[in-house]
């Protein structure tokens, strides 16, 4: 279940087995791998589940209220888990942090368990009031949970003589000073208010690469090359060493020929015999990854053994000891020649060189070392110095060949540090879908909210509060309660008072609301716009005074059956939009009467005419405990309303802008189902995510194809026939009645006319999720 699904649903009656299910698929992925294995982050996940569990049983936590936690109000931000539970915990509370105890020290506070209250109060003091004035002023702050920008707005009120503001909201925070941080995060260095945004920080960069562990089978076959192979050479000389005549080999028979061994002892041979013995001792105490060594049907532990004995008695050595190490010999001779041959010389050579491979767990801490010299709560503006090539030092130190390039595995991610425009680095792979893309919106939706603003510093902390909010995570919602919104947050009320819009700033951010949409469909076409981007596309929206009737997409396992008034309303601009399009033929949809619609029928809060509609599409009826059955209803709705398409085309002018790209968007949706469909799912589950998603990306491309010219679509006919030509057997076999379908829409016709064809759906109750009949 995604979080972001989670507003505005009906009531509904919260088992805490969803919790303690979550809490068993934890423990369970936990039998399978050993203590070590198991990371700190999914112990506190499990923690936080084990925590939310205890809450719904004892009813500690009120299951889809905005304020689940009793005397918490609604503006706090929770700590949420997923599915949109509550902890209990608070994401501004918890263990003293870091950088509180470093605040404790430098300011000489007293010690105690009510540090978090000392560090509140203390920011209202006169030294406090001044050190918060001077992060406001440099900008060297960061705000990670909204209450941390609460305190700096009491300064900055005070700064501007609005005593009387800053009173009333301390009268509100100050009940929570023990519990909850109200200032920022010391930073060393400015809050960027750049345009350009990077995906991490430096810090969350370097986090990522400490990930990077060492490939476990390359460090022992690293280890044997370097360590063992040398001393097992020098083992096999040892034996030669005591043949009186040819070493050992196979004949052409493959029988064993040449000289004994121990015919001959030369002088000083034992002493090196045993220095060997006891050099190995030593290295095996330290390198224990290569179990080779050590395997008896190895040869060279057999013939440590042999050494051992003859070291120890060596009369104890039978002949047909004798005889077991003249083959072991003749083995090794066979493979490689002697030891000092030219032929055995030239396969150690080339072992060598293998070993000397640079892998990425030592480039990794090379480029952790760089890393560390930059800004770390920043991105990089540019990233050439970090990627150099090894120097000659670096090279001693990290054990890798100068000159060595970084290579693309560990370029891709540090890229994610790098700062640029959001069309740049969607152009250049560091932003790859809907969802990423929505991680780095916030920093531009930011800016522009705060544009009103006259004030710098004021700007500049609303734009930060702006970010660490985007962050919070939405709550399990009932009743058609709504998510709580920035401005519920009374630090932002006092900001938005000295606001002062003015048309210039609507136009900039409608600006900006058409570019962000426009970029999101040229560069992922396919997929519908995600909950988290939506939100961001709604605070645009409000910026620009634009009036966007956008619909969430909703989890099939929360949906109870009904749909509020917005989702009747994006299927009104819908059916205006698309009318007597092929849109309308290939799904057979009635528009006309979701037109004639009275206006009361729209307007009303829980409307059910649109929920009617879906039902008697899909045949089944609501109010069910089935995934599938709720699915077909949904998919139905996202089909009459098209999923926010119509809503961006119609309000931002859309079509206009996107005309010349329209036939390409449509190839890249089929290009996208057909790479989708090539793959093997490693499950059921997966399978059915992916038709399902096929159907998103069918549905996109039927939506692009009912705005081009008859010109285009026979164009893009004619293409398609050529790509389905390309397909394998089984692909044509199973996408066969899709195809048809898409054909006499084509050409006018409903799916419905032709036995052969069938619309392509996501959903369906007859057990699998390939194209079926309405």
């Amino acid at each position: 279940m995604q979080d972001e699904n989670l507003e505005e649903m009906p009531a509904l009656e919260i088992n805490p087995g969803y919790a303690l299910g979550q809490i068993a698929k934890a423990l369970t992925t936990w039998e399978e791998h050993p203590a070590p294995d198991i990371s700190r982050r999914a112990r506190e996940k499990v923690a936080k589940w084990v925590q939310a569990y205890q809450g719904l049983v004892s009813g500690e936590i009120e299951v889809g209220s905005r304020t689940p936690l009793a005397n918490t109000p609604a503006w706090v931000t929770l700590e949420v888990v997923t599915g949109g539970f509550a902890t209990g915990n608070y994401s501004a509370g918890g263990a003293i942090r870091d950088h509180e105890q470093q605040l404790q020290q430098k300011f000489s506070l007293p010690q105690g368990d009510d540090l978090r209250q000392a560090l509140n109060l203390f920011c209202l003091t006169e030294q406090g009031l001044a050190w918060l004035s001077g992060l406001l002023s440099t900008g060297c702050y960061r705000v990670e949970v909204p209450e941390e920008g609460a305190l700096l707005v009491v300064a900055w009120l005070l700064e501007q003589g609005n005593a009387a503001q800053a009173r009333e909201l301390l009268d509100v925070i100050t009940p929570f000073f023990g519990k909850l941080r109200f200032f920022p995060v010391p930073a060393a260095q400015p809050l960027s208010s750049s345009s350009r945004v990077c995906l991490q920080t430096v810090q969350e960069t370097r986090q990522n690469l400490q990930l990077v562990r060492p490939n476990e089978r390359i460090l022992a076959q690293r280890e044997a090359l370097t360590v063992w192979t040398p001393l097992y050479d020098q083992t096999v000389s040892l034996f030669l060493e005591t043949i009186d005549g040819e070493a050992p080999f196979l004949n052409q028979e493959g029988k064993v020929a040449g000289g004994y061994p121990f015919e001959r002892i030369p002088e000083g041979w034992t002493e090196r015999a045993r220095r060997l013995l006891e050099e190995y001792a030593a290295l095996r105490k330290v390198h224990r990854l290569c179990g080779k060594p050590d395997r008896k049907k190895e040869i060279f532990p057999q013939l440590r053994s042999f050494l051992e004995q003859f070291l120890a008695d060596a009369g104890s050595l039978s002949e047909r000891d004798r005889a077991r190490v003249r083959s072991l010999l003749a083995r090794y001779v066979n493979r490689r020649g002697t030891p000092e041959s030219t032929r055995c010389r030239e396969i150690r050579d080339r072992q060598e060189h293998q070993a000397q491979t640079v892998h990425y767990y030592d480039l990794t801490r090379l480029l952790l070392e760089r890393l560390k010299q930059y800004p770390q709560e920043n991105g990089l503006e540019d990233l050439i110095e970090v990627v150099q090539q090894a120097s000659a030092e670096e090279s001693q130190q990290y054990g890798i060949p100068a000159e060595t390039e970084v290579p693309d595995y560990l370029l891709r991610k540090l890229e994610r540090c790098r700062i640029d425009t959001i069309e740049v680095l969607v152009r250049s792979g560091v932003i790859t879908s809907g969802e990423t893309l929505a991680k780095v919106l916030p920093q531009i939706t930011a800016q522009l909210r705060a544009m009103g603003i006259r004030d710098p510093s004021l700007k500049q902390l609303y734009s930060a509060v702006y970010q660490s909010f985007s962050r919070r995570r939405s709550l399990l919602l009932l009743n058609l309660e709504h998510q709580v919104r920035l401005e519920e947050l009374p630090w932002v009320t006092a900001m938005n008072q000295f606001r002062d819009e003015n048309l210039s700033d609507q136009e900039i951010a409608r600006e900006t609301l058409q570019e962000v949409c426009t970029l999101t469909l040229l560069s992922f076409p396919q997929t519908i716009i995600p909950n988290k981007q939506l939100q961001e596309i709604r605070s645009l929206a409000r910026a620009a005074k634009v009036d966007l009737k956008l619909v969430d997409e909703i989890a099939a396992d929360i949906f109870m059956g009904v749909f509020t008034s917005k989702y009747l309303e994006a299927a009104r601009v819908s059916a205006k939009l698309l009318l007597g399009t092929l849109y309308q033929i290939y799904y057979g949809l009635d528009y006309q009467a979701l037109l004639d619609l009275p206006v009361t029928d729209v307007t009303r809060g829980r409307d059910q005419t649109l929920i009617r509609l879906c039902e008697s599409r899909a045949g089944v009826q609501s109010g069910s405990w089935s995934v599938a059955l709720n699915g077909m209803l949904i998919e139905q709705q996202q089909i009459i309303t098209t999923q926010n398409l119509a809503v961006l085309f119609e309000s931002l002018n859309l079509a206009e802008t996107l005309r010349p790209h329209l036939s390409e968007m449509a190839r890249c949706c089929l290009r996208w189902i057909g790479s989708q469909l090539h793959v093997n799912s490693p499950s059921r589950h997966a399978a059915l995510i992916v038709c399902k998603n096929s159907a998103y990306a069918w549905r996109q491309m039927i939506f692009y194809l009912s705005f081009l010219p008859e010109e285009e679509l026979q164009e893009f006919r004619v293409w398609a026939d050529s790509w389905w030509e390309q397909q394998s057997d089984s692909i044509r076999g199973r996408f066969q009645p899709a195809m048809a379908g898409l054909k006499l829409a084509l050409d006018g016709k409903p799916p419905g006319t032709d036995p052969e064809a069938r619309l392509f759906l996501g959903w369906s109750n007859k057990g699998n999720r390939t194209p079926e009949p309405l």
